[in-house]
């Protein structure tokens, strides 16, 4: 304590005029240094002792960290719940595509089945026309050939009998004739 109150005592014998410089004392300047800071320390700090200060930083900065950590522990839960919400929901997905592209293939072999139906209907149908037009063909060519029969046969008729009927046979049927529809017409009437 001596020690103490000699170095404020030697404050005072110090000129004042005098050069600025460094005190190379060491047993003069580190008391004077001390207690300084001491008279710092306690004007600032109004009782509160320094290792008190340095606790409640520790501590404080302790609670910062643990709560940093809970944060992170609790987004890192969250990231999870996330990642196991998205694997679920692509899970879901590729079910549904899975059921869709089944379904896809289903629909195809269905619409190809439906498609060779239709064709196989059209085709047969094709075909039934096909036979009516021939049938009807056969038939008109079957018509023509009898009428052109009919005709050549009684144009050869025709032919015979004007070749065997001479004038006076052909008057005498023309008589005939002409009698039997004046018959006819007195009936009629």
């Amino acid at each position: 304590m001596k020690n103490l109150t000699d170095s404020f005592l030697s404050l005072g014998q110090w000129p004042m005029a005098g050069s600025f410089g460094f005190n190379t004392d060491i047993l003069a300047t580190n008391p004077i240094n001390l207690s300084v800071v001491f008279g710092v320390l306690i004007f600032f700090g109004k009782g509160v002792c320094a290792s008190c200060l340095l606790s409640d930083l520790l501590d404080n900065r302790k609670q910062k960290i643990l709560s940093t950590i809970r944060n992170s522990e609790e987004l890192r839960g969250g990231a999870i719940e996330q990642l196991e919400k998205a694997r679920a929901r692509l899970q879901k997905v590729e079910r549904e595509a899975e059921l869709f592209r089944v379904n896809g293939y289903s629909g195809i072999e269905q619409e190809r089945l439906n498609r060779i139906n239709s064709t196989s209907k059209t085709l047969e149908q094709l075909e039934n026309y096909k036979n009516e037009t021939v049938l009807f063909e056969q038939q008109r060519a079957i018509n023509e050939v009898r009428q052109r029969v009919f005709q050549q046969a009684l144009q050869g008729a025709l032919g015979a009998l004007n070749s065997c009927l001479n004038n006076e046979l052909h008057l005498r049927t023309i008589s005939t004739n002409m009698g039997m529809f004046g018959a006819i017409k007195e009936i009629t009437d």
